[in-house]
């Protein structure tokens, strides 16, 4: 094991180091097996609309609809117990392990709340005291992306960072996550990655690949009979209901990074009570169908870094022309794709490594989930459209996930009921061709993050999630949103959407941040800490717009 100040890609992938210099965890499923690369964010696989929407709850004083969830009651089904803390908190990686004054417990909650009599499920729970004395007694949740990552594995370095200085913070892994029970983790998932890397992710054989290895993960978990369509968003955004309730905390404030920001908002629209603030790190608004949304998000991460790159003379004058030259090779690569050899180093043994045209223009997307990765990416590009693919292979097995630790099923449990189910390939390719016009259909045709999202939704054949997800969250409650310039999975436009139904609420953008401000920018931290004081107004925004681009690598 490396030590935490050497650099942690190194030690293992899709671990980054953060301003803290430490090693951290993005919270994102990477291209782990089935092609997932770095599905940080976000929501939304269903493989086709599978089921009706769900019927209107019975009006008020009304019984139920026989099979419908009875009207729900924050805290009435649920239970909490403590627990000790999990050690090591991720194996073989010490730099995480939960420091002292941390106390962790379960919330038990029924796995489906149509059968509150039924199989139950556990959310885990890591909560740290405030390290200023005499804190305010509203606490801070916090609601991690993916979906399906882990927030209790980041909780020791967000402390590190000073997120508990002046209030508790109260970490949850979500029902299915890391250290949930059930953990709903696919090792043939993550098994498959190794062997779908040596392949075109445009071939044939890497879709039998990777839906095989779903099919396999599905078979076992529901042969164990685990209900996979309750792992959704509604049922989670109920739990987090529940915990408030079931620890007793009258008023808190919630945050949310990436997919956590779709939770959060769907918790502020069906269970405000007791929430003060919200701060929205990385948004996806629940308005949003992902599904049809990947390609153009990448459309505008690839803007911002084009242009990021022209204002550079440097980088100007290094790539002249970058984005024709980027759109050359992806159609060039979708054709004639580059075999890369890799020979066997401390990351890993030899390997091959295939970049298609697709893989390359989704690697530009998943860079912008790590922080420090964007100034070497014009350089990868240009590298890629002279024929050296290295680089971007090396950066490819940079974003995988270490096995074991994405809950695949929440993630395609979210993705397949709530986005796919709500559109079709057609539509999807659609909206990427409107985007993206330079781009081919091989490229276009498949989705970013996870590439087979269509298909894999079909094998995982979850029900289709009530119409009501999709509503926005109208709320006056202070809200505080917070973007990447560089984000290319949940860009600026998406905070702006959210924000035009919060009417309390202020979109902040951090210059050349990526994917979750607040794990890389201590600008970030101090903003969010500064409103929760704050929340009505006066807060310092300041140092957002003092942040610099990165100088990009002309070397």
């Amino acid at each position: 094991m490396r030590t935490a100040t050497e650099p942690c890609a190194a030690a293992n992938p899709r671990w980054s180091t953060g301003w803290t210099g430490r090693c951290r965890w993005t919270g994102r499923p990477g291209p782990s097996s089935a092609g997932w690369t770095v599905l940080v964010l976000l929501l939304g696989l269903a493989g086709g609309a599978c089921g009706a929407p769900a019927p209107p709850g019975p009006a008020s004083g009304a019984p139920p609809a026989p099979g419908a969830s009875p009207p729900f009651v924050a805290g009435r089904d649920a239970s909490y117990a403590a627990a000790p803390c999990p050690v090591p908190n991720v194996a073989g990686i010490p730099q995480l392990d939960l420091p002292p004054g941390f106390t962790c417990g379960f919330l038990t909650v029924p796995e489906n709340r149509a059968e509150p009599d039924g199989r139950k499920t556990k959310i885990a729970v890591a909560q740290v005291p405030a390290a200023a004395p005499n804190p305010p007694a509203d606490p801070i949740v916090y609601l991690t992306g993916g979906p399906g990552g882990t927030a209790i594995a980041t909780a020791g370095l967000m402390t590190a960072k000073g997120l508990n200085r002046n209030r508790a913070v109260i970490f949850v892994d979500q029902r299915g996550e890391y250290h949930a029970d059930p953990l709903l983790s696919c090792p043939e998932v993550d098994r498959s990655g190794a062997e779908q890397t040596a392949l075109s992710v445009q071939s044939p054989a890497a879709e039998a690949v990777d839906l095989a290895a779903v099919r396999a993960c599905r078979d076992r978990l529901a042969g164990r009979g685990y209900d996979l369509g309750a792992y959704n968003t509604t049922e989670n955004a109920s739990d987090i209901a529940d915990l408030r309730a079931a620890l007793g905390i009258a008023r808190w404030n919630v945050y949310g990074v990436s997919y956590g920001t779709d939770l959060a908002l769907q918790l502020l629209r069906a269970h405000p009570e007791g929430i003060r603030a919200v701060v929205l790190d990385s948004l996806v608004p629940p308005r949003t169908n992902l599904a049809d949304q990947f390609w153009t998000s990448a459309a505008e991460g690839y803007r911002a870094l084009f242009d990021a790159c022209a204002a550079q003379p440097a980088c100007a004058a290094a790539y002249p022309g970058l984005a024709e030259e980027f759109t050359a090779t992806v159609n060039r690569l979708a054709t004639s794709p580059l075999t890369v050899p890799l020979p066997a180093s401390e990351q890993g043994p030899a390997r091959t490594v295939v970049i298609d045209g697709y893989t390359l223009a989704n690697l530009v997307v998943a860079l912008s989930l790590t922080p420090g990765q964007y100034p070497g990416v014009p350089k990868l590009i240009h590298a890629a459209a002279t024929g050296n693919g290295r680089p971007a292979a090396e950066a490819l097995l940079s974003t995988f996930s270490p096995p074991g630790l994405t809950a695949f099923g929440l993630a395609l449990g979210v993705f397949c009921s709530e986005h796919v189910a709500f559109t079709d390939p057609a539509t999807a390719r659609a909206a990427a061709g409107t985007a993206l016009p330079g781009f081919p259909d091989p490229v276009l045709s498949l989705v970013p993050q996870s590439p087979r999202l269509f298909a894999e939704c079909g094998v995982w054949n979850v029900p289709r999630a009530p119409d009501s997800v999709h509503l926005p969250a109208q709320s006056d409650v202070p809200a505080l949103l917070m973007t990447g310039t560089l984000d290319a999975v949940t860009p600026p436009s998406q905070a702006e959407l959210a924000a035009r139904s919060l009417s309390r609420s202020t979109v902040v953008r951090f210059p050349g941040l990526g994917h979750d401000t607040l794990g890389s920018s201590p600008c970030a931290l101090s903003i969010m800490l500064d409103f929760l004081d704050r929340p009505g107004g006066g807060y310092d925004t300041a140092c957002a717009s003092a942040l610099p681009m990165p100088t990009f690598d002309t070397g």
